[in-house]
């Protein structure tokens, strides 16, 4: 089996280059990363003691990709700039060029070079008015979806599903991630591509590197390590805001079990999260770090709320049990633990980044 990862030195990508490497032992697996996010290059020693080729290269460069000879039976596209925030003042090319310009590289390269292409998009597809508007009531700990309302198609007691409205604003990331999953269509049915799309929820785990704009669930877990302080910010500053959050084991599984089924599957989209059983808010977060530290941090509250925040969002990932028999096993507590035990292996190298 050969496969390719690009963005494969970043925290998702090198999960699943691991993974597979575990799983299937004889098989080549190539990362292509830029390096861009800082991190990335703590990777690149183990991809060489494991027997990972890392290939130096940028997504936005078509002859990076094109510079690779082999013939992949799978390519994962798990490359982005990943944070919501990104472009909210001010158009961001790098955003622009690798999120969108950078799918339509690898999508041409996989019509040639790759038997089966699944493509890492974003719950941040779904429009931000619909979010905004979901009916929700607070609790001691957290928001709760108020059942007493009437739900927009899409919404449940389970979260949101792919039916969920995107046909409005959403992010310039957002944005980019949408317009990829439009291309991918295309691609399966004009060129026979067989491809999956997966809307991910928050993924978080050992190994990220959080900053407040993306991963700061592990961010949250690093600061109670280092004692160092964190902010509730927005939705009145309390911490309730709620995601579901997913360990990239877990989504490793989904990968595996959708190349399995690819014939079937190519040209689907699907939500894969943690959904309402793995799901935290701030609040919670903060308790299960507290017991986990065993150190509690000063945390300040802003009220403000980010033009591209939002209070609630949990994958009603439904669909994936149907088609393909995927549940995730990690649980928030599982989540927290682990990231815990990789800060406490690898404190030098958090402390250096932190």
């Amino acid at each position: 089996m050969n496969i390719l990862v690009t963005g494969g030195a970043g925290f998702v990508g090198s999960y699943l280059c691991r993974m597979y490497k575990e799983r299937h032992p004889p098989a080549n697996i190539i990362a292509l990363d830029n390096l861009h996010r800082r991190g990335s290059e703590f990777n690149l020693k183990d991809f060489k003691d494991r027997g990972i080729r890392f290939i130096h290269g940028d997504i936005r460069c078509a002859g990076d990709l094109d510079a690779i000879e082999d013939v992949f039976d799978l390519f994962i596209e798990a490359s982005a700039e990943p944070s919501v925030v990104v472009g909210l003042n001010r158009p961001d090319n790098y955003a622009i060029q690798t999120n969108l310009i950078g799918t339509i590289n690898c999508l041409n390269f996989a019509v040639k070079n790759a038997g089966h292409f699944i493509f890492l998009s974003s719950s941040r597809v779904y429009s931000l008015d619909p979010l905004l508007s979901i009916p929700l009531k607070e609790k001691n700990t957290r928001f709760h979806i108020d059942s007493s309302k009437d739900f927009i198609r899409g919404l449940s007691i389970q979260g949101i599903s792919e039916e969920f409205p995107t046909n409005t604003a959403r992010s310039l990331y957002g944005a980019t991630k949408l317009a990829s999953e439009f291309l991918i269509q295309e691609y399966v049915r004009a060129y026979g591509l067989k491809a999956v799309i997966n809307r991910c929820g928050v993924i978080c785990g050992p190994g990220q590197f959080g900053k407040v704009e993306q991963g700061v669930f592990t961010l949250w877990v690093v600061n109670h390590y280092l004692r160092k302080p964190l902010k509730y910010t927005g939705f009145g500053g309390k911490g309730k805001q709620v995601r579901d959050i997913l360990h990239p084991k877990d989504l490793f599984e989904a990968l595996n079990l959708q190349n399995e089924k690819m014939n079937a599957l190519s040209g689907e989209i699907f939500n894969l999260g943690g959904g309402l059983d793995i799901s935290v808010s701030l609040l919670e977060l903060t308790q299960l770090c507290q017991e986990i530290t065993q150190n509690e941090v000063p945390i300040n509250s802003v009220q403000e709320t980010s033009g591209v925040d939002i209070p609630y969002y949990i994958s009603d990932y439904k669909k994936a049990i149907q088609a393909f028999g995927w549940q995730p096993k990690f649980s928030a507590e599982d989540i927290v633990k682990d990231i815990y035990h990789w800060i406490v292996k690898n404190k030098d190298i958090v402390q250096s980044i932190f």
